[in-house]
């Protein structure tokens, strides 16, 4: 980025301010930390599974997945991380090169994603066109959107799997002319989808919509810091409320409603917060979105794992699980199986292997044991031998046995 800079600015000298700031997060929850640690090498073996589906035949040399990891920001020999996963991934030799592609259980699944996928493409088109029903101008960056298109569910190819069977419904605009610039807008309003999460809970209950708190009861403070925000009136994410003052109570209230609702559709109730702050234009949220997010440790939990800062809806899970499991989430969790089974096998291996190697190590210890207990006894015979004369001028020597009884029979004793 430093580079970038100075390459704009050329070779004139100016004084460059870094500010450095860091983002804060909530009291650490064990369950939902829990539920954020697995996820990461689902993650990374779900992009390597992405990666090998793009390559022609569907194989990729290791040499080539190697090269990803840099991209994945992970350490270490790719063959080793393939290996740990025997389940997910088939490596095997060939003309001195390795090579790896995935295995049937693991196709199996591919295919079964792809049934939900397509059967899920409705759900898919209403998720989309509520993401623009919440933006204020009922439009959205591609480019921007393709950073979030996996936490909502959308496929890769949304854009032309997706976009032309709802031609009604959304159209591709590009009104500056740049590639960047391409946008996804809302061409019908769609009333029945208007309707939060938070609303349709109401509305189940018969009672007035409001936010859920899900801390412990001993957070005294922070209870009432939510009864008091809980108090005013719910402001929903898809009316127009342009004219609200930042900063204001009001404004503060339909902020926290409409990141409520951009986790409720979500997969896995979470978001990261850089690129949720990507959209406070289209959005309308404030500057100070981290702050805010604090602010509410009872309808959210804000988390920093693996440098990542995200926010989770704390009233999404029951512990560490999910409480409704969207149906594309089954399926990732059927991969999330296969990897863990595939895990365990590796870790047996090596377990039974190790045993091997101890034991092995146990016999030669043995062994050496054996041979250290007979040059004992060996010594211990030859001394025996010696205290009892048996030996060249000892007791048993016919010689030296005449003397001793000469000695012993001697008159002159």
């Amino acid at each position: 980025m430093i580079r970038d800079l100075f390459g704009i600015l050329g070779t004139k000298k100016v004084p460059l301010l870094i500010r450095r700031f860091s983002l804060c997060s909530t009291k650490k929850d064990p369950d939902l930390e829990s539920a954020l640690s697995r996820n990461k090498r689902w993650i990374v073996n779900s992009r390597l599974k992405n990666v090998i589906l793009r390559c022609p035949n569907q194989v990729a040399s290791v040499k080539f997945l190697q090269k990803k990891f840099k991209t994945l920001d992970l350490q270490g020999k790719a063959l080793n991380w393939l290996k740990k996963y025997p389940c997910c991934f088939h490596v095997y030799l060939e003309d001195d090169e390795y090579y790896c592609r995935l295995t049937k259980p693991m196709m199996t699944l591919v295919e079964e994603e792809e049934l939900v996928k397509d059967a899920q493409e409705p759900v898919l088109a209403d998720r989309l066109a509520k993401l623009l029903m919440m933006s204020v101008n009922q439009r959205l960056n591609v480019v921007k959107l393709n950073e979030f298109k996996r936490s909502f569910g959308f496929p890769d190819d949304y854009v032309i799997r997706i976009l032309p069977k709802y031609s009604d419904v959304f159209r591709i605009v590009n009104y500056s002319g740049r590639k960047s610039s391409m946008e996804i807008e809302l061409l019908l309003w769609k009333p029945e989808l208007a309707v939060s999460a938070v609303e349709a809970a109401a509305n189940k209950c018969g009672s007035e919509p409001s936010f859920s708190c899900s801390l412990p009861s001993t957070w005294t403070k922070p209870w009432e810091r939510f009864m008091e925000f809980n108090n005013s009136p719910y402001i929903s994410p898809y009316e127009d409320h342009g004219d609200l003052v930042e900063g204001s109570k009001e404004s503060e209230k339909r902020s926290v409603g409409l990141v409520h609702e951009l986790l409720s559709l979500t997969l896995w109730k979470k978001l990261s917060i850089v690129k949720l702050s990507h959209f406070k234009r289209e959005f309308g949220l404030p500057e100070k979105l981290n702050s805010m997010l604090l602010k509410h440790p009872g309808i959210f939990y804000v988390a920093n794992k693996y440098q990542v800062h995200t926010v989770l809806l704390r009233e999404g899970y029951n512990g560490s699980e999910l409480i409704h499991k969207d149906p594309l989430v089954v399926v990732k969790g059927k991969f999330g199986e296969l990897m863990q089974q595939g895990l365990y096998e590796y870790n047996h291996r090596r377990y039974l292997a190790n045993q091997e190697k101890k034991r092995e190590k146990g016999i030669e210890s043995l062994k050496s044991e054996v041979r250290k207990k007979d040059r004992i006894h060996d010594e211990d015979d030859v001394n025996e031998q010696e205290s009892h004369g048996d030996r060249p001028g000892g007791l048993f020597d016919t010689e030296e046995r005449k003397r001793f009884y000469q000695i012993l029979f001697s008159d002159n004793q």
